[in-house]
């Protein structure tokens, strides 16, 4: 008997805060399966050692955004989430989770990777092994390309403690003695500039090893003294402070967005502080004269058994050139034929399937769209590009060939905003009509239109995405994107582009769902429909893939589904507040994170429709932000076969992963799912590899 049989008094309230998962918490755990990636012996050597970067990158963001906001909430005595814990509750799990994280990340690279790659002929050299002849190279490096730009500061009445740069390495030096003035020492802070490197590659003849390195930190701690010439040097403790970076400007206030946030990045780097990494073996007093400092308390102290600055390690992956330990190198599928691309699409919808599809098609639909004398306009969002864009060249091309260019370009893309500040300046003096977006919502959506004159009458063509319009990530993360001259879908874009760029009102579309007006309700009326499907006795079920969930209203529709007897299945990457496998309540849903070669990001929704499959793809996640607060597009596959191809690739394929999928346990946890007996491994990633590009 499903729950939808029970007699209403006896199910459980869907707004119960045991049936959510805390969001902050479930995407700082997500780390925990990028690490298991690192201590895979399955996986390359130095692609471990990546791996491990980028947990510890992860963790560096998640500090400065979530943990930051967190505190914000806190400080303003905002409501808890639907899990129904304050912020001062969750800040508080977040330290033990987020130390917990951290023991493991060293103890990987100290107990694990670092032998691994010595034995594998890849030396990260610690002070206490360097010999005689690597100190002495290592002391005049020092003497030679370090010591002239540092600017050591004693710290007196007259040399307050300096401001300290977000994620920037420090030294903090206990001093005895008195210098030329005659003052007593102290303490000073030596501040490492960002144009040093982190990681220094040590000559083979000094070393005896092609590939033999050092981290700064250690040369600086070791060679100190030489900064305070007649004093002695009883200790030196590497320390980094890392700091709210989310960008706070009330756009309802300022007349200039664009001059608004370049004032606010100014200021980015020194923003209030969230956290402490110190050297493990630093003493009591000195943590705490920088907590005091820095306005924090114990609980954002992270004592490190290795350098604060572990993500740096990752040169060594660009600087060592051991293929045998990477991953094979692939070549994405190119589109077959040598028709123009306005042919090729005319002909019929074109799905690409990223990064197994190449993403030069894109960009040759805009290279041939710039030159093309029967284009009249081009208009396209930008949301991240990259540096150096091909996109945006292509844009400014098109405008000095006198096309009509139109680019939305969201300024407030997190971490992106004075990469995009520039491709708005270049993109204005070349003639492009820049639009920053609409007040209060980012601009997300992944939308390039083009209108073509062709035999008298105008006809529109259409790309649409699930990510970036980005060279650099479409080789790394897994994507969909659609080329369409469908006449309904292209007045649709069309339409959403008027609305951007001028003050139009509310408009209807007839193929796409946008947020922040139809997606919601889109999404939850086709869950609704599933869960009709159910009561009346037909099958039901849904599929969906994304990157995060946690909007409340769509977990409370997905347990009714499940109540009813749909049966959902979820491929959700990171943060996931729904709670599977709730008797009464989720029993019917599964949860699963795929987590391989490639960073999982497209957001597929599925829905069997008794018999008549619903298939869209978005730029959203079901995350509150994507639903409510941002401009996102969702469009259709309706040609049959993509529909079928998407279906299989993306969703069938995925949930047939058991080398690569974790599976989200009732209470919280994820477990690694393996091949169960007789059966064949398979990951979802390298199946599409060996399928697509050969």
């Amino acid at each position: 008997m499903n729950a939808a049989d029970a007699p209403l008094d006896t199910l459980p309230s869907l707004h119960d805060p045991a049936l959510y998962f805390n969001r902050e918490l479930s995407q700082l755990d997500f780390n925990f399966r990028v690490l298991a990636q690192a201590q895979d012996e399955s996986v390359p050597l130095l692609e471990r050692l990546k791996y491990l970067c980028i947990s510890c990158t992860n963790l560096d963001e998640f500090f400065e955004i979530r943990a930051g906001t967190l505190r914000h909430a806190r400080d303003l005595g905002l409501m808890p989430a639907p899990d129904g814990l304050a912020p001062s509750t969750v800040l508080a799990r977040i330290h033990e989770r987020a130390a917990d994280l951290v023991a493991a990340q060293y103890d990987c690279w100290n107990s694990v990777l670092r032998p691994a790659l010595s034995d594998a002929g890849i030396r990260v050299l610690g002070r206490e092994t360097w010999n005689a002849r690597q100190k002495r190279w290592l002391l005049a490096y020092f003497r030679d390309e370090i010591m002239p730009v540092l600017s050591p500061l004693g710290l007196d009445p007259a040399h307050p403690f300096p401001k300290i740069l977000n994620k920037s390495l420090n030294i903090v030096v206990v001093l005895k003695g008195r210098d030329a003035f005659g003052r007593d020492g102290n303490l000073a802070i030596v501040r490492a500039p960002r144009s040093l490197p982190r990681i220094i590659q040590v000559p083979e003849n000094v070393s005896g090893g092609p590939n033999d390195f050092v981290f700064l930190s250690a040369v600086l701690s070791t060679f100190v003294d030489e900064l305070f010439p007649g004093m002695q040097v009883e200790g030196a403790y590497q320390f980094r402070v890392t700091r709210n970076s989310e960008l706070l400007v009330d756009e309802e206030e300022v007349d200039n967005i664009a001059l608004a946030l370049k004032d606010e990045l100014v200021g980015r780097g020194y923003l209030r502080a969230v956290r402490l990494e110190i050297a493990e073996q630093c003493p009591d007093e000195i943590v705490r004269t920088l907590l005091e400092n820095f306005d924090l308390n114990e609980n954002a102290v992270y004592r490190i058994n290795g350098p604060v600055n572990l993500n740096r390690v990752i040169q060594v992956y660009d600087l060592v050139s051991r293929p045998e330990l990477k991953f094979p190198p692939f070549q994405p599928r190119p589109l077959t034929g040598s028709e123009a691309m306005f042919d090729r699409i005319s002909r019929g919808d074109v799905l690409l399937h990223h990064p197994f599809d190449a993403f030069t098609p894109v960009l040759e639909l805009l290279r041939q769209a710039a030159e093309d004398p029967s284009v009249l306009a081009i208009k396209q969002t930008l949301y991240r590009s990259g540096k150096d864009s091909p996109i945006v060249e292509q844009l400014v091309q098109a405008a000095r060939n006198g096309k009509d260019v139109t680019a939305v370009i969201e300024l407030r893309a997190r971490f992106d905003e004075e990469a995009n500040l520039g491709f708005a300046d270049r993109l204005q003096e070349a003639g492009v009509q820049v639009v920053y977006g609409v007040v209060g919502f980012k601009t997300h959506a992944k939308m390039l239109l083009i209108v073509r004159r062709e035999e008298g009458r105008l006809r529109r063509y259409v790309h649409m995405g699930t990510g970036n319009y980005h060279s650099g990530t479409a080789r790394l993360y897994t994507d969909l994107g659609l080329f369409t001259a469908h006449p309904e879908i292209g007045n649709d874009v069309h339409l959403i582009f008027q609305q951007l760029s001028g003050l139009a009102p509310s408009i209807k579309l007839k193929r796409l769902l946008q947020s922040p007006f139809t997606l919601h309700d889109g999404v939850l009326k086709r869950i609704d429909r599933e869960t009709q499907h159910a009561r009346a006795g037909r099958p039901a079920r849904i599929i969906a893939k994304m990157n995060a969930l946690n909007e409340a209203q769509v977990v409370r529709a997905l347990y009714r589904a499940s109540q009813a007897g749909v049966q959902v299945d979820l491929i959700v990457r990171s943060a996931c507040t729904l709670r599977p496998g709730v008797p009464g309540v989720s029993e019917n849903i599964r949860v699963r994170s795929i987590v391989g070669r490639f960073l999982e990001h497209h957001r597929v929704y599925w829905f069997a429709n008794d018999g008549h499959p619903d298939l869209l793809c978005s730029s959203a996640d079901w995350l509150e932000r994507n639903l409510l607060r941002r401009v996102e597009t969702c469009f259709p596959i309706l040609d049959p076969d993509l529909a079928a191809r998407v279906k299989e690739e993306v969703l069938e394929n995925y949930l047939a992963d058991n080398l690569n999928a974790w599976a989200l346990q009732p209470e919280g946890d994820y477990l690694k799912l393996a091949p169960a007996d007789g059966e064949a491994p398979r990951s979802a990633q390298n199946l599409l590899l060996a399928s697509l590009c050969g």
